[in-house]
């Protein structure tokens, strides 16, 4: 209950930031000018915010998108308003590992360094569907083009930390509602795989935004033992505030609109998170954390697992290297001890 008071009335945390401040605000000191920047999913929404501010601040911007001409919607916008702003776009589809391989190839070939990596985009599928490579398209999206996308840009990363002694950052952005997910994740990804289940949207989301929750911790290790000078942190951005159009009446339904409107942030706000872990000199060396209105906080259970890190780890470079219908087949090879 205490929580929720503070957040409403946005109680500045630790940092100094709470659920009330801006993106803008929570990188006013930051000089980004030697800093390039891959953001996924910057064509709209907390992705475009993200972008928006990290070029104010400075930044390049790498900009992947499936549709091209969305992309360069977002970069004229943003170069209406900071005109000296250096943007690129690029073609990736993140639900297909293809696709992925070939950003990166695409991205080495131009010869940039990497400083930031924002793993941003999302999806929801309402209905089922299958990526190109067999796996669920949310978990796909969500998950595992990112989970390879970030595989193969790391070395990419640790170099540019070593040869600028800046340390790179990776932001992977989840959700508060990771928690609503219990159960096996990779026996429920295989279920979900398959062409005939019982289909259930909000659970084939929430378990995409757990496995970015497990991924960072278990990156977060690896990172550190390879003694690379790059961090992983992930963040929950809070749930945006969008335009309520539905026909309402009476004074109850008044109050819980007026109740929820309370609850949810603007883009800017919702922005603020990923820009503060980012880039805010606070945050050297912290790793394989979970923030929320740019505060350090706990993920759940499942979400803390080490065990459940490691075997989310291997069953997502058997999917990324072959088949992935190789981890659901045998899944017992999979279970817990």
């Amino acid at each position: 209950m205490l929580e929720t008071v503070k957040y409403l009335i946005g109680s500045a945390g630790p940092s100094g930031y709470s659920s009330k401040s801006t993106a803008d605000q929570v990188t006013e000191s930051c000089d980004l000018s030697n800093m390039t920047a891959i953001i996924t999913g910057a064509t709209s929404g907390i992705g475009s915010e993200t972008a928006r501010v990290l070029a104010k601040r400075g930044a390049k911007l790498v900009l992947p998108a499936r549709s091209l001409k969305t992309a360069e919607d977002a970069k004229a916008r943003i170069l209406l308003e900071y005109p000296e702003s250096e943007i690129k776009i690029m073609a990736l589809d993140l639900s297909s590992l293809e696709s992925v391989r070939s950003f990166v190839s695409e991205f080495e070939s131009l010869k940039l360094p990497l400083n930031l990596l924002i793993n941003n985009a999302g999806k929801f599928s309402h209905e089922h569907a299958i990526s190109e490579d067999g796996v669920e398209m949310t978990f796909a999206t969500n998950y595992l083009g990112h989970f390879l996308l970030t595989k193969l840009l790391l070395k990419k990363m640790i170099e540019t930390a070593k040869a600028t002694g800046t340390q790179g950052r990776i932001v992977n952005v989840s959700s508060g509602i990771h928690s609503w997910f219990s159960g096996d994740i990779i026996r429920y990804l295989g279920e979900i795989s398959g062409s005939k289940c019982n289909y259930d949207a909000t659970r084939a989301y929430s378990l995409s935004k757990l496995a970015n929750v497990l991924y960072t911790k278990e990156l977060g290790q690896r990172l550190k033992h390879m003694e690379a000078n790059v961090t992983v942190n992930c963040v929950h951005p809070g749930i945006v505030r969008t335009r309520l159009t539905r026909e309402r009446e009476g004074l109850v339904t008044d109050t819980v609109f007026f109740l929820a409107s309370k609850l949810l942030k603007t883009i800017p706000q919702a922005a603020a998170t990923t820009c503060y872990v980012a880039t805010h000199p606070r945050l050297r060396d912290v790793s394989g954390k979970y923030f929320a209105d740019c505060n350090e906080t706990s993920t759940s259970k499942l979400g803390s697992s080490s065990t459940e890190a490691a075997r989310l780890w291997s069953a997502s470079e058997i999917m990324v290297s072959g088949d992935p219908k190789a981890v659901f087949d045998p899944l017992n090879a999979m279970d817990h001890d």
